[in-house]
């Protein structure tokens, strides 16, 4: 088997809709894993919205500081949106680079239409996430995961 060939046919463009879609799921995989990573590395350091009852912090044993619901929602929303940026652009970049073929529009439109697009979902997905934990007083990790859903 030519290895070689075979990565040269899975990065091309021209690759079968297959292809593309696989390429469109690892971008996507990626960047969801990357708005994960940042989403509680701002929510553990810099707006704290994880509390000492939260599973990641008795998972991994960690500290956290007693933060009352509605600060930890409004810190949940700040956090996801900062991960919601660096997610999205990770995302663009990968997808225009190894997938998107380059289009009618520049790279700023694209990029524009493209958080647009996603920005609709993030702003359900965050203020879902923000209300199961001001008014259910749902752990943040898993008021998160309802956003990612």
């Amino acid at each position: 088997m030519d290895w070689g060939r075979l990565l040269g046919d899975f990065l091309s463009r021209d690759a079968s809709p297959l292809v593309q879609f696989v390429k469109y799921a690892l971008a996507g995989g990626i960047a969801t894993a990357t708005h994960v990573l940042i989403f509680f590395l701002i929510g553990f350091f810099l707006f704290p919205c994880v509390n000492k009852d939260d599973i990641l912090v008795r998972l991994f044993r960690l500290k956290a500081p007693e933060v009352d619901e509605a600060r930890r929602s409004r810190h949940a929303v700040y956090s996801n949106v900062c991960a919601f940026f660096v997610s999205n652009t990770t995302c663009y970049v990968i997808n225009r680079l190894f997938v998107f073929q380059p289009g009618r529009h520049s790279m700023l439109v694209e990029f524009i239409l493209f958080c647009a697009v996603s920005a609709v979902s993030m702003a359900i997905g965050t203020t879902v996430m923000g209300e199961l934990i001001k008014r259910v007083k749902m752990q943040t990790t898993y008021a998160f995961g309802a956003n990612l859903v």
